[in-house]
């Protein structure tokens, strides 16, 4: 006899193993940051509140932004350099320029970067299930944690972030009354 092809009601059956495809961050078309696979999509109000914030956690800004302020940010985010500063942290950003430049992952645009793109990849992960946020009272601040099983109380281990710089020694600050900036 002669071994011929079989129908296909007779193939064995196949286990599909589900790949885990992790979606991509987006809230807009004004700002593309992209990593790998990952392609992450800002609109202008969500980018510049990102930038914003990766400068408060890196300690080269002291507090909330002008509007100048922040346009110098968001250029120095996504060009690596201000050309044309719109304000003092612009020209601040200029001055320093030499202290806030340095191997690629050790240059505070690079970190800026970094950072914008760790919060928005955290936040997908919550978006998708994978993480969960936490209070945690005695620091009265919140962390990610990885969610427990639906029969276990309370939430799971907190996540833990790797350790961004400071860049206090040549932060931006701002004098009482709006004048012009100095290092502390």
């Amino acid at each position: 006899m002669i071994p011929t092809a079989r129908a296909p009601n007779d193939l064995p059956a196949l286990i599909v193993m589900e790949k885990t495809r992790r979606g991509n961050y987006d809230s807009g078309e004004d700002f593309v940051l992209e990593y790998g696979e990952l392609r992450f999509t800002f609109n202008e109000a969500d980018f510049s509140e990102r930038c914003e914030q990766a400068a408060l956690k890196l300690g080269f800004v002291g507090g909330r932004l002008g509007e100048d302020e922040l346009e110098d940010l968001v250029n120095l985010a996504v060009n690596g350099d201000i050309q044309d500063p719109a304000s003092a942290l612009g020209e601040h950003v200029n001055e320093c320029w030499a202290e806030l430049v340095g191997p690629a992952e050790r240059s505070l645009v690079h970190w800026l970067r970094r950072l914008v793109f760790r919060g928005a990849w955290l936040d997908q992960r919550v978006n998708e299930g994978e993480l969960q946020v936490a209070f945690v009272q005695e620091t009265c601040s919140f962390v990610y944690v990885q969610p427990t099983d639906s029969k276990s109380s309370g939430s799971g281990e907190p996540i833990e972030l790797a350790p961004e710089p400071s860049w206090g020694k040549v932060a931006y600050r701002r004098l009482a009354g709006g004048g012009d900036p100095y290092t502390v």
